[in-house]
């Protein structure tokens, strides 16, 4: 079963989503950093949503710097804990939080 989260973004299992093991999507948000789909408490969304929505728009800026021509199209950070992936598009941002060790 497909769910639907807006027109930009649909999204199935992890599988379908070409996701591999130990990869749980997590949040799905817009630009201005305000969740629309989440699988975390809501207290945990707001704080990535707001924090990661400043730092997606640094990472952007830096690469437009960089080459005006050019855009950010995908953000990996893996800590000790965790491994945050983002893929940005131009009205949503796919923010999937994984157990790197899994």
């Amino acid at each position: 079963m497909v769910g639907e989260a807006g027109p930009e973004f649909r999204w199935g299992s992890p599988q379908a989503q070409g996701l591999g093991k130990g990869e749980t999507p997590r949040r799905l948000g817009s630009q201005p950093g305000i969740p629309i789909k989440s699988t975390i408490d809501n207290s945990t969304t707001i704080q990535y949503a707001g924090l990661m929505h400043s730092f997606i728009m640094k990472a952007r800026s830096t690469v437009r710097d960089i080459d005006p021509q050019n855009d950010l199209t995908f953000l990996r950070i893996r800590s000790k804990k965790n491994e945050i992936m983002v893929a940005p598009d131009k009205d949503y941002f796919l923010i999937v939080i994984q157990n790197p060790t899994e």
